[in-house]
C-alpha cells in the first residue's frame, strides 16, 4: 500500500489527501502531489498549489 500524503492550503486549511484525491476538480484518489497539474487551484478558496504545505 502507498505511503499516501496530506497537503494543507496555509489560505484557507483545506486539506488535499492523494489516498483520497479531490473528484470534483478530476483529480481521482491516488492522485500524487507531484502529479497534479501546477496550474490547480484549491478548490475552496482557488489559492495556487504553491500556497499548500506538507502535513507532517
Amino acid at each position: 500500500m502507498a505511503n499516501f500524503k496530506k497537503y494543507q492550503c496555509r489560505e484557507c486549511e483545506h486539506i488535499y489527501d492523494e489516498a483520497k484525491g479531490d473528484p470534483d476538480s478530476g483529480l481521482a484518489p491516488g492522485t500524487l502531489w507531484a502529479d497534479i497539474p501546477d496550474d490547480w487551484s484549491c478548490p475552496i478558496c482557488g489559492a495556487p498549489k504553491d500556497f499548500f504545505k506538507l502535513m507532517e
